[in-house]
């Protein structure tokens, strides 16, 4: 009988929240899903550009202090230049994208070692983590998430002083694991806050789908390479588990 009310209670609860959804979908205006539908199409043309400077640094060892500098003056530029150039400013997210991607080549470089389907699984991981978050931005209520901007940027700054003081004086295992998932923590709330941002700029009229796409292309590339890195540590601490029971 208790199943049956629970049941009950659940489709209803899942009725209303359809409702819900619909409703919070209609205060989304139509020029206002356009520019979201743009934004995301350049995000998926930023994330193939990056993994092409991924590959490409698999086979000629080019990323690194150079392309992470490359890729940042890539962003300086393409935020300097005015939106009316709008295929210059592509060309210069898709660079700043492919430098990035070459960036986090070493990282890949270490997960292929490791094990290759790590790769595979930490992408996938981050699709899914971005797709529910940003989801959840998109059919909650306007400005109902930006409240949290405040707390991650603090979040941030903790994270960027904690990373500032372990270069300097060492850091620990255990601190290391905190930057790790903390941070992780930091820029999957930044999906749902970025991506209502999106929404509320776009309908005040800000249609600068190139900057905004920018803004989640960052969010997504510093959550994959934190899943990645968790991966690679739960790997490695298997394998050496393994090793030891072996011995």
């Amino acid at each position: 009988m208790d199943t049956f009310f629970n049941s009950q209670s659940s489709s209803s609860s899942r009725s209303r929240w359809s409702y819900d959804t619909l409703k919070n979908f209609r205060e989304i205006s139509p020029l206002v899903q356009n520019h979201i539908k743009r934004v995301y199409f350049t995000l998926c043309c930023a994330v193939v550009a990056a993994a092409v400077g991924a590959f490409l640094h698999v086979l000629w060892n080019i990323g690194g202090f150079l392309t992470t500098l490359a890729s940042i003056g890539s962003m300086v530029w393409l935020l300097s230049t005015p939106p009316v150039e709008e295929q210059k400013r592509l060309s210069l997210l898709m660079a700043s994208a492919l430098f990035q991607g070459a960036s986090i080549g070493p990282l890949i470089d270490l997960a292929i070692a490791i094990d290759p389907s790590l790769i595979v699984s930490a992408f996938v991981a981050t699709s899914l983590a971005f797709a529910c978050f940003s989801a959840a931005a998109l059919v909650a209520r306007r400005r109902e998430y930006l409240y949290l901007g405040g707390l991650l940027s603090s979040g941030l700054s903790i994270l960027m002083w904690l990373h500032f003081a372990s270069s300097l004086f060492g850091g620990s295992i255990a601190l290391f694991k905190f930057e790790l998932y903390f941070g992780l923590l930091v820029f999957v709330g930044y999906v749902i806050v970025d991506t209502q941002e999106i929404i509320e700029r776009a309908h005040f009229g800000d249609l600068d789908y190139v900057k905004h796409a920018l803004t989640l292309f960052t969010d997504l590339a510093a959550i994959f390479v934190r899943i990645l890195i968790i991966m690679l540590k739960n790997s490695s601490e298997r394998n050496e588990k393994k090793k030891k029971r072996r011995d």
